[in-house]
């Protein structure tokens, strides 16, 4: 499959190209940038040397890159892939989008929390979660790839919305994230000096991430959902940790929970249960694309606590990215993906 990658300097971008170097029946055939366009990727990522060194163009002519392409990468800030997405309206190439723009059902909800007029309301768009949306996925134009705190969360808490063992209004989501996920861009907050040997929350109740997560639960549970979500920058590159808290409902056993999580994931490659009682870590996943997931039964407060670790860069965007992209053509799903995490 002919794939391209629009804004591959960012970190997104780069490791999407790792993964697609490793993948069988991927030949990336384009790369952009509007700042770098004219360079070498391999000077911007020295770790490519020998391995990408082709010159990144601009995606000023989106259609023609279309057209030579089965697939487009979309590794843009949001409200960009939009514009991309309308202009490839009418061709064969599919999207797949890393960011923000496809992966709401209801655009009014994407313009209040991200504060841009959404151009293309009428796209045929799916969530791509590949564990929840397998099916819609296969035949898919347009493939919303998940975010990294929601991949997460909405992975944690699942089995508990669909299983109707907790009670929606009860959610709080405390997530921890490596720095990685801020992006590329210089920012003093994410300066060494500023957070080294220092942890701080961000974004309190007005993270974008917060309605995907509900969308997710709403969709799972047929219920409404409004939850609490405090994210938090952990001085690391990589790996998000959410720590999940809901209330169970009345006549809910520890079994009850056991039996709902082995029941969605038992069978699934990327998702690892560590059982009642696990404590997933960051490290373990670090460069895979995996989801490890542990939970807990407060009996005092009868509350479930879910944790669940990713690394940001990979399950959280570009390995997710890749995983939807083999369900979507047909290929197993571990093709390009099936790496060790990187230990220690």
């Amino acid at each position: 499959m002919r794939v391209s990658i629009i804004g591959a300097t960012g970190y997104a971008g780069a490791e999407l190209l790792r993964l697609l170097y490793e993948h069988p029946q991927a030949d990336v055939v384009h790369i952009t940038s509007e700042s770098h366009t004219g360079e070498k990727i391999s000077s911007i990522y020295p770790h490519l040397r020998g391995i990408y060194d082709e010159e990144l163009e601009s995606m000023k002519d989106i259609v023609r890159i279309g057209r030579d392409s089965d697939f487009v990468f979309i590794g843009l800030p949001h409200g960009h892939a939009m514009a991309a997405g309308k202009a490839l309206e009418g061709e064969k190439t599919r999207i797949i989008d890393l960011g923000a723009d496809y992966r709401f059902a209801d655009t009014s909800v994407y313009e209040a929390w991200y504060k841009v007029k959404h151009t293309h309301k009428d796209a045929e768009r799916v969530y791509g979660l590949a564990e929840l949306n397998r099916e819609a996925i296969r035949g898919a134009k347009i493939i919303g790839n998940a975010g990294c705190y929601t991949t997460a969360s909405i992975l944690a808490l699942a089995p508990l919305a669909k299983s109707r063992l907790v009670d929606m209004t009860s959610i709080v989501v405390d997530a921890k994230s490596g720095v990685s996920g801020a992006g590329r861009s210089a920012k003093q907050a994410n300066l060494l000096p500023e957070l080294y040997d220092s942890f701080k929350a961000y974004g309190v109740a007005t993270h974008r991430h917060t309605p995907e997560i509900e969308q997710a639960m709403a969709d799972l549970s047929g219920e409404a959902c409004i939850l609490s979500f405090t994210p938090h920058l952990v001085p690391m590159s990589r790996g998000i940790l959410a720590t999940c808290y809901a209330r169970l409902k009345e006549g809910v056993e520890p079994n009850m929970v056991d039996a709902a999580y082995e029941t969605m994931y038992g069978e699934e490659y990327f998702v690892r249960l560590l059982g009642r009682g696990g404590y997933p870590a960051t490290k373990a996943v670090r460069g895979s694309n995996f989801c490890d997931i542990g939970w807990h039964i407060d009996e005092r407060t009868h509350r479930v606590v879910v944790l669940s670790a990713i690394d940001n860069l990979v399950k959280g965007a570009a390995g997710q990215a890749v995983q939807n992209f083999n369900i979507a053509c047909g290929f197993d799903e571990k093709l390009g993906l099936d790496h060790i995490a990187v230990y220690p």
